[in-house]
């Protein structure tokens, strides 16, 4: 399975950490100490995702590459 998705990582002031996401996968988000730390663990929760949503016959999108917001 391709799991080139678009990362999203940024600051979170109040929590003081890095957090990362993965949009198009519902829920799919980590935090880490350092923009690495939670890139590493966002990556090892989308294998997650995507094992548990195949093992339950869920559907599970396709890298759409960059997403654009309005």
């Amino acid at each position: 399975m391709n799991l080139n998705y678009e990362i999203l990582i940024y600051w979170n002031n109040s929590d003081e950490v890095f957090v990362a996401e993965i949009p198009e996968l519902n829920g799919c988000v980590t935090h880490g100490e350092t923009e690495i730390e939670a890139l590493k663990e966002v990556k090892l929760l989308a294998q997650e995702w995507v094992k548990i949503a195949t093992e339950k016959g869920w559907f599970i999108p396709e890298p759409k590459g960059r997403l654009t917001f309005a």
